[in-house]
């Protein structure tokens, strides 16, 4: 199962969508950009505009991701390839260049809504339980979308979709968002230096493959079992337990968030002083 139909790689795309996708995604970017770039003067520190490069790179991993999850760009027009805004193509799947857009988009901007708080250790669980929500339904709108105006599509057989969209999959996403928020302002705490937030670039890679590849293996085995033990009702259990292994995750991130300002943290590291915290 979870093999490509030939429907889904001769399906035409639309390109008025496409249009809209990409334009509209970079037009964000740029305004995230410059509010990044913005909080980056005012606070002294490169955090903001870093986790948004950070995204936007590892949005170049994008090819392993569609593997495992049956996702597939649409790249025909009047039965002709190559109508994407792609710039490579990996594994048979062309790459449009609005992933980078969309990877900031999806994953960094709760660095910019929420990154300072958390800093701060004014967040608690019931804040990142909110994040986590808000995360899943920008995803589940951004992404429903984008499959329901045939743009795109996760072509694997999955259970419980909102038009055309695997509902699993937004809960991943915003189960990855919390993971990497968290563990990148945890870096942000401990460096020294602003070189040392260079280190988000491999954050991403982590949290990204580990939440999705990680918490999301039973529905990626579910998905692609062969077709003498393959069964929707695999499925469905693969799904339900996936999200219950996100919100144990999220919970367990809870556990890993800062202390207030002038609160010691368990292993030592010390906290800011109350003399460095910049009002937001």
């Amino acid at each position: 199962m979870g093999r490509m139909p030939s429907e889904v790689m001769q399906h035409e795309l639309d390109l008025m969508w496409q249009s809209i996708f990409t334009w509209a995604s970079w037009v964000i970017v740029s305004l995230m950009l410059a509010i990044a770039f913005r909080m980056c003067i005012q606070q002294r520190t490169p955090f903001y505009l870093l986790a948004c490069l950070a995204a936007g790179v590892a949005a170049f991993a994008e090819p392993l991701y569609d593997v495992a999850f049956d996702l597939w760009f649409y790249d025909v027009h009047n039965g002709e390839s190559g109508a994407m805004f792609s710039h490579f193509t990996a594994f048979g799947v062309v790459q449009p260049n609005w992933t980078h857009s969309g990877y900031i988009i999806l994953y960094a901007s709760a660095c910019l809504y929420a990154g300072r708080r958390l800093y701060e250790g004014r967040l608690r669980r019931k804040h990142l339980f909110l994040i986590w929500g808000a995360e899943i339904i920008t995803s589940c709108v951004f992404e429903v979308i984008g499959t329901g105006t045939n743009v795109y599509t996760y072509y694997g057989p999955y259970e419980l979709r909102i038009w055309n969209y695997p509902l699993v999959i937004g809960v991943l996403e915003g189960t990855q968002v919390v993971l990497f928020t968290v563990l990148a302002v945890q870096l942000w705490r401990r460096v020294s230096t602003a070189w040392g937030l260079v280190g988000l670039l491999a954050v991403f890679p982590v949290t990204m493959f580990g939440a999705n590849f990680g918490i999301g293996a039973p529905l990626i085995i579910a998905l692609h079992l062969g077709e003498d033990e393959f069964s929707g009702g695999l499925v469905w259990a693969a799904t339900l337990l996936t999200i219950v292994l996100c919100v144990l995750a999220v919970n367990g991130a809870s556990k890993f968030m800062p202390r207030p300002v002038g609160t010691s943290e368990p292993d030592g590291v010390a906290a800011p002083r109350k003399d460095t915290v910049v009002a937001t």
